[in-house]
């Protein structure tokens, strides 16, 4: 009886195993790449160090959903290297794991590489914080600083708690300088940190950078960062109309003034391109373990502004802001030999994700973008879920496993 007893049980395990993998695999595989996938389809590459690592109690986001229609052309989903028809390839010794040249004024894409891979931003992603300051908060609106916010983990300008400093004197030192202590600041202002990050978020799906999901207002990385070259295109396009945006990045030094007994705080622009490329019109720099280097910058020649941005790029064999200039001088070369576009920087998400375009929808408290993974919009489609169905499943085995068992003893025992 024993032997007829065990044998049904291992029967009954089996299937149930073999019915529990059947069920789990089809969650599993949709995110994972499929064939024919660009690199980074979904996600930035793994983390290099612990800063990603989630708070106590809470878990890594999915990755966002990838777009069913790629945002902003159909050559903007291609892998590698993507030129006009003809063109030359770009000048060699360019690092950066992607990258991309558009016309400021047009939005038209002139050349790009792997543009919607998802890389990290660093501190590009203070562009789109400016975009919310600039937006919610007057410029001369005083804001003091906290103990917390003069804390921060530097790159800094140097504020200090109980420091009176206006929105615009604080939107030199996070765009100029990069300060960390005042992307906290402005964060403070905005509500704090989880709703800054919040309404970044909301602004990049308002927008349609819809691979773009920030988890710190300054750029340091944490779980779920993600950004692509063509979305830090758009928001750097969309910043770049907003005067004071302009302005401050374009700006080469800057002070702080002495308040209240607190020293004056001088601030020079890192971008070592202002001042030096003809017709150098501003950006940012970025820098951190994860996503490595990263940059934005625009110049104007001949009418034309064209602007590039770089992610996961490295210094060597020459410094990211020379690469970045040997890209903007192909860009005009391009434009000299009115090369087709081969994309288009659009504001207008594509009807596949419509969600994106509405903020609204965003229901994760302010941590995510509108994008789902493949995972949560399956779920989306059958409320009940794979767990449930696998609860079912379990539940109906453990009844159909107990009546066979049952009955096999009752067959040994006669």
């Amino acid at each position: 009886m024993h032997s007829v007893v065990s044998r049904s049980l291992k029967v009954f395990t089996t299937t149930l195993a073999a019915a529990l993998l059947a069920l789990s695999t089809p969650a599993l595989s949709a995110a994972a790449p499929q064939p024919g996938q660009c690199a980074n389809h979904q996600a930035p590459p793994p983390p290099v160090d612990t800063s990603e690592k989630p708070a106590p109690g809470k878990q890594v986001p999915p990755p966002l959903a990838v777009p069913a229609v790629p945002v902003g052309g159909d050559r903007m989903a291609e892998c590698g290297l993507i030129t006009p028809n003809g063109a030359l390839n770009p000048p060699d010794g360019n690092t950066a794991a992607s990258w991309l040249v558009q016309d400021l004024d047009t939005g038209a894409v002139i050349a790009a590489k792997d543009p919607h891979a998802r890389q990290r931003p660093a501190s590009l992603i203070k562009t789109l914080l400016a975009l919310v300051v600039v937006t919610q908060l007057k410029p001369q609106q005083v804001i003091v600083a906290t103990k917390e916010d003069a804390e921060q983990e530097c790159t800094c300008v140097g504020l200090v708690a109980g420091g009176q400093y206006t929105v615009d004197q604080l939107l030199h030192g996070l765009l100029m300088h990069s300060g960390n202590d005042v992307a906290h600041t402005l964060a403070t202002a905005l509500g704090g940190v989880d709703s800054a990050v919040g309404k970044m978020n909301a602004l990049a799906a308002k927008i349609g950078a819809l691979d773009t999901r920030a988890a710190t207002p300054s750029g340091l990385d944490g779980p779920g960062m993600s950004t692509s070259a063509y979305d830090l295109s758009l928001i750097f396009h969309y910043a770049m109309k907003q005067p004071e945006f302009a302005q401050v990045v374009a700006t080469k030094n800057f002070e702080i003034p002495s308040v209240g007994g607190k020293p004056a705080i001088p601030i020079w622009n890192d971008n070592k391109l202002l001042g030096v490329y003809p017709g150098f019109l501003g950006g940012k720099t970025g820098f951190t373990d994860d996503a490595r280097h990263t940059y934005v910058g625009a110049a104007q020649r001949k009418g034309k502004r064209l602007a590039v941005v770089m992610l996961r790029a490295e210094q060597k064999p020459t410094k990211v802001v020379d690469q970045a200039a040997k890209l903007l001088d192909y860009g005009f070369a391009l434009e000299d030999d009115h090369a087709a576009p081969v994309g288009q920087i659009t504001y207008q998400a594509p009807a596949a994700t419509s969600s994106g375009s509405n903020p609204s929808v965003l229901a994760d408290g302010g941590t995510g973008n509108s994008g789902t993974s493949a995972a949560a919009a399956a779920a989306k489609e059958d409320p009940f879920g794979v767990t449930g169905w696998i609860i079912t499943l379990v539940v109906f085995l453990l009844i159909v496993g107990g009546f066979v068992v049952g009955h096999q003893r009752k067959k040994a025992a006669g």
